[in-house]
């Protein structure tokens, strides 16, 4: 009983904020507020850099990192986790800006929010598990690889003729641009990246992104060197965030609705991802539905505040635990210090020079890639999981996300179902050997019987191993073995009434054994315990020939139980 309310009360939609007040000490609250000041200054530098990655401007980043940030945590599921602009957003939000504007973003957004509210409402949180692992390391790699694509135009101080959205156009452009090569803007990029790769090695307290930052930015500005900064290429605005109503129409709603699907999808699933790491982190619990409505809520507060769309951050959520954040207050006070930033020092966003964003974003693609995951799939993973995986990979490279998906979930289904059939089987199971370690202790098969046991699935794609089970009368009692059989479909039953049809042709009974629970139901409900008598029906194999014996020996019991064969 005990149980049952335990289990009842981590499904209720309550936010994590108001269920760990009691958590919250004096102690606690300090190494919270520190914990948000130091993400803050992790999350400033990311936040413009994957704006930029979005096309859209500085500012853009930061107003994602306020109002999602703030929402998530304020009425999340779990203690810890950080929202904001990700890198996985990146080409999408890029995609749609470049087609449809910001209009089209912030429809978008608000659709995808809508449904991430939905999800959440209907407890749909545990479904994201059903999405293969291997379309979720696919699309991962192959959006570090249009991240860091995207960014060699302004490592190596390229400039462009066209503006390729595509990745296979932005690498055709930089073969075609590479004579603009700026040596000068390299030689700043390879400091920054220097100091993001060594920095933390020493020193792991000061972001080394905020100290790439500053040092390059100090050296562009001081040497007065010819690198273009975020200064020379954007308008930047120290304005705080403000409510803005979109202009709604149906047919830019239609047109939204597929990449209001991805962007729901992405962060259902980059959310929840970074939610279960970050459990085992902190050795906490979160709400998964809880967190798919607060996911939501952000979304749609972001677009409407002239954010982008947001999702949990694995690696700020890390840097918050690391750092002594344990409850949601930490991520709410992040939020404020990203707004306080943006409202005193802004201005002086504009000297960051270009190819150390580009720098930040190698090191963000590298880290999401997983690179090492990939590696070890393709060497030990069947090969049915690495196709899926390369496909997925390759078709978010050459495509983009939406296709990428799709592709990959509909050929994960089809080699899954390939995978059932192939390890269902149907056959006539003989009387065992008693020497045999595998020996199942039941009665001797009695004369005139036939025992006809299935293992695995009864589904369509399997359906046609079930056909020969009548294919001769020498027998008068067919006997079906179904105690690994977990689950059936329409096909299944249909299978099943071709051997009831063939039985009653021959004169044959017919005795069910072991049938579990979804196959009794959809057997009940296709009328066909009814057709044969719930008395065929027999909990296991001893009984099933125990029965089989009477019917066989007893003329009279056969006799009377011809109409129900």
């Amino acid at each position: 009983m005990s149980t049952t309310v335990k289990s009842k009360k981590s499904n209720r939609l309550v936010p994590k904020l108001f269920a760990v007040r009691k958590d919250l000490t004096k102690a606690q609250l300090i190494k919270d507020l520190v914990s948000g000041v130091i993400v803050a200054i992790i999350a400033l530098p990311l936040s413009i850099a994957l704006a930029l990655a979005s096309g859209v401007n500085p500012e853009q980043g930061l107003y994602t990192a306020i109002v999602a940030g703030f929402l998530v945590s304020f009425f999340g599921g779990s203690r810890v986790q950080i929202a904001g602009p990700t890198a996985a957003f990146a080409t999408i939000v890029a995609g749609i800006v470049a087609s449809d504007g910001m209009s089209g973003l912030i429809i978008a957004t608000i659709l995808a929010g809508i449904m991430l509210v939905l999800m959440g409402v209907f407890k749909l949180g545990t479904l994201i598990k059903y999405i293969p692992g291997t379309i979720t390391e696919g699309f991962t790699f192959g959006i570090a690889v249009t991240i860091l694509v995207g960014q060699i135009k302004d490592f190596l101080g390229l400039t462009f003729e066209h503006a390729p959205v595509e990745t296979i156009e932005k690498i055709e452009e930089v073969i075609h641009c590479i004579g603009t090569f700026n040596p000068t803007a390299l030689i700043v990029g390879v400091i920054a990246l220097a100091i993001l790769i060594f920095w933390p090695k020493k020193l792991q307290k000061i972001p080394a992104s905020l100290i790439a930052v500053i040092v390059t930015a100090a050296l562009v500005k001081l040497a007065d060197l010819n690198v273009n900064t975020i200064g020379d290429l954007y308008t930047i605005s120290s304005a705080p965030p403000k409510f803005s109503a979109p202009d709604f129409s149906l047919d830019i709603v239609k047109a939204q609705l597929p990449n209001a699907v991805t962007i729901a999808v992405l962060a259902a699933v980059e959310s929840l991802l970074s939610c279960v790491v970050s459990d085992a982190m902190i050795g906490s619990k979160h709400n998964s539905n809880m967190e798919l409505i607060a996911q939501g809520i952000a979304n749609i507060g972001s677009s409407l505040f002239g954010g982008i769309p947001a999702t949990g951050a694995i690696a700020r959520t890390a840097a918050n635990i690391n750092n002594g954040g344990r409850t949601p207050i930490a991520g709410m006070v992040h939020a404020v210090v990203v707004l306080l930033i943006l409202v005193l020092l802004m201005p002086y966003a504009a000297l960051i020079p270009m190819p150390t964003i580009a720098a930040i974003l190698f090191i963000v693609a590298y880290n999401m890639s997983g690179w090492r995951g990939i590696v070890k799939t393709i060497k030990t993973a069947p090969k049915s999981d690495v196709i899926v995986l390369v496909t997925t990979l390759t078709l978010t490279v050459v495509f983009d996300l939406v296709v990428a998906i799709c592709v990959g979930m509909v050929l994960a289904a089809l080699l899954f179902m390939k995978r059932m059939a192939d390890v269902t089987e149907a056959r006539e199971f003989k009387e065992p050997d008693e020497n045999d370690p595998e020996h199942i202790r039941f009665r001797r098969i009695p004369k005139d019987t036939k025992v006809f046991e299935i293992n695995g699935p009864m589904f369509f794609a399997a359906a046609n191993k079930f056909n020969y089970a009548v294919h001769k009368s020498d027998f008068k009692v067919l006997c079906i073995r179904m105690r690994n059989v977990m689950a059936i479909d329409a096909a299944g039953i249909e299978s099943i009434s071709h051997m009831i049809e063939s039985c009653k042709k021959h004169n044959i009974r017919i005795i069910f054994s072991h049938v579990n629970e979804q196959p009794l139901k959809a057997m009940t409900h296709a009328g066909i315990v009814d057709t044969v008598g719930a008395e065929s029906f027999r909990a296991n194999i001893d009984e099933a020939l125990a029965y089989a014996s009477e019917l066989t020996e007893g003329k009279k019991v056969l006799s009377d139980s011809k109409d129900n064969s």
